[in-house]
């Protein structure tokens, strides 16, 4: 390839890069925003605590575990733009009809299929990211995404805050959230226009010889359901944080916050940082995040302010190198199955993690704390003998 040409292939990855970031952005600014509030609407609607316990948890699971389902299919189809609209046009279009939910049925039934609209559109999406990330580097390229990614993540909560702040009414908040929507789904179709074969800009030819997945990518995914695993959930850390007082009520959604921006901030350091350095970088960024909940079940309230960043520097761990790092591990024409396969085994090992970790903070906050920070690094001779594979390949 010319200079030239390679200099125009990496421009037009970035666009593309930076086109779905957009389009990321404002997703989470929907569907982040809606979830900050569906818990206490589904309890005005006259739902138990149990039934939004369970709505939340079975939302998580399909949103994970259909990832499997939707990445073979996009494999063996090949239609990775087609899925992708699918999945985001149902995920977009649940969150505003909330406003018009009249039971706590069709309103869970609502926030259960949003979850499977993500399950649905993920892989595809990832393997679609993955070719333009190979010309500018994988980290670089989901760091950037996954930076605008929570930071949309970031304001969709605020929005929601100010109108039940200016309104209390919650059917209006979702309502409000139909204008992100919208904005997601036309900078969705201006890209399928603009890059109707996202995999043409990456150089390199598919390598049909490699049949399935490597006994490297196992064992990376064997350390990454662990940090899975020991990753607490935010629910469970704001539980605590009203449970005990260390937080006050009202400082609780800015605490999330201030997560989710150094999330998306550090998405883009670590992106840099794993283009140069590759995986090992993942061993002290675990063993950092692995700090986090000493800081966040035992601190006061500055303590818990500074274990509740490390959290969000863990997310950003977890959405930008974690991912970025499959597509160096698997062939190409593997990648979509890899992708579905990797965050539906990732996302059910959160799941039950924080299951698991509710259930332990119920008799035993000491117990909470040796099993997140044992899982987490549990995780680093994994990413180690990962890191070893890659080299001697």
């Amino acid at each position: 390839m010319e200079s030239g040409e390679l200099i125009l292939t990496k421009k037009s990855a970035l666009r593309f890069v930076l086109m779905i970031g957009a389009v990321s952005f404002f997703a989470d600014f929907t569907y982040e925003g809606s979830r900050s509030i569906t818990g206490p609407y589904l309890a005005v609607l006259g739902a138990s605590a149990t039934i939004v316990g369970f709505v939340a948890g079975i939302g998580e699971l399909l949103g994970y575990g259909l990832r499997l389902f939707s990445g073979r299919l996009s494999e063996s189809t090949e239609k990775f733009w087609p899925i992708t609209l699918f999945g985001y046009f149902i995920q977009m279009l649940s969150v505003p009809l909330l406003a018009f939910a009249e039971t706590w049925q069709i309103a869970a039934l609502l926030i259960i299929t949003e979850r499977i609209g993500k399950a649905i559109r993920n892989p595809p999406r990832d393997v679609m990211l993955s070719h333009a990330a190979k010309e500018m580097g994988y980290g670089w390229g989901f760091g950037i995404h996954e930076a605008l990614d929570q930071f949309g993540a970031l304001f969709g909560p605020l929005l929601v805050a100010l109108v039940l702040a200016a309104q209390k009414q919650y059917r209006l908040a979702f309502l409000s959230l139909f204008v992100p929507a919208v904005i997601c789904l036309t900078l969705l179709l201006i890209a399928r226009s603009i890059y109707p074969r996202p995999e043409e800009m990456e150089s390199s030819g598919r390598d049909l010889k490699a049949k399935g997945l490597s006994a490297t990518f196992w064992v990376y995914l064997a350390g990454a359901v662990l940090v899975a695993a020991g990753f607490a959930d935010f629910s469970i850390m704001a539980f605590h944080f009203q449970r005990t007082g260390v937080v006050p009520q009202s400082w609780i959604p800015l605490f999330y916050s201030v997560a989710m921006g150094i999330s998306g901030a550090g998405s883009l350091l670590f992106g840099k940082m794993f283009d140069r350095f590759g995986i090992v970088v993942l061993v002290p960024l675990t063993v950092i995040a692995a700090a986090s909940p000493v800081l966040v079940f035992l601190g006061g309230f500055r303590l818990v302010l500074v274990g509740s960043a490390l959290w969000g520097l863990g997310m950003g761990v977890h959405e930008s190198i974690i991912p970025a790092a499959v597509a160096l591990l698997v062939p190409t024409h593997r990648r979509p199955s890899a992708y579905g396969l990797f965050t539906a085994a990732y996302g059910i090992f959160w799941f039950a993690g924080s299951a698991f970790i509710g259930f332990l903070y119920d008799r035993s906050l000491r117990a909470v704390i040796v099993f997140s920070v044992a899982a987490q690094l549990a995780a680093i001779p994994f990413f180690l003998k990962a890191r070893s594979g890659m080299s001697s390949a």
